[in-house]
């Protein structure tokens, strides 16, 4: 046999193992799921909580009635994902699906407004907490005022930094169990910055410092 044959056949080979390999990773993710009941509360930071708030969606503002798909960057630390986001409101609730690079959903959370329902991969374990991703996703859209009635040890405040629209979280400096080490009392919890006044075509990074944690969004 040639050795341009030889080379041939092996290249042919190795396309055909990572096919199968890709095929089989497509499989997995759409048949191994579970379905789970999840908190609506979740911790930013010691002694600060915040506490999934309803759809601002009645029959006098629809304005919220929207489908947005963006791709997703998280960081944490050193390590790095990237997926594709799905975003649902309309009267029934929130529906949001993350997307592997295939297509396969990873996940998928329902809330109604006071239940959170993810139904996720098994292949995400345990670690991957359903109800922190619908958290940062209320901080980033949610209305200011909205957001801070059901924040807990601290307060969020909107505002323009350096020229592009932010939001950021300090701890509240009237509550007394609140011990954010920062550095300073002045250093923000939670960082939110908006390259659009409207947030929903923005590009969008948030930062929680103190977590080593990263979430850029972009509009697809």
């Amino acid at each position: 046999m040639s050795l341009s044959l030889l080379t041939g056949l092996k290249h042919k080979l190795k396309t055909v193992i990572a096919l199968s390999a890709t095929i089989m990773l497509a499989f997995m993710l759409s048949a191994c799921s579970q379905t789970l009941q999840r908190q609506t509360c979740v911790a930013l930071a010691k002694e600060v909580n915040y506490c999934l708030a309803p759809i601002p969606l009645d029959e006098t503002n629809q304005i919220w009635v929207r489908s947005a798909t963006q791709k997703a960057a998280i960081r944490v630390d050193s390590s790095q994902h990237e997926l594709m986001t799905q975003v649902e409101i309309d009267a029934n609730g929130l529906t949001l699906v993350g997307l592997a690079p295939l297509g396969q959903a990873l996940f998928t959370l329902i809330y109604d407004g006071s239940t959170l329902t993810s139904e996720q991969s098994v292949l995400l374990g345990s670690e991957f907490k359903a109800e922190y991703l619908l958290a940062l996703i209320q901080l980033i859209y949610w209305p200011e005022e909205t957001v801070n009635a059901h924040l807990q040890g601290a307060i969020l405040i909107s505002g323009d930094c350096g020229g592009s629209r932010c939001r950021k979280i300090y701890a509240d400096p009237s509550n007394p169990t609140t011990n954010i080490n920062t550095g300073t009392q002045n250093d923000s919890i939670v960082n939110i910055e908006y390259s659009h006044d409207d947030p929903w075509q923005a590009e969008i990074a948030l930062k929680i410092p103190q977590a080593k944690f990263e979430l850029t969004l972009t509009p697809i």
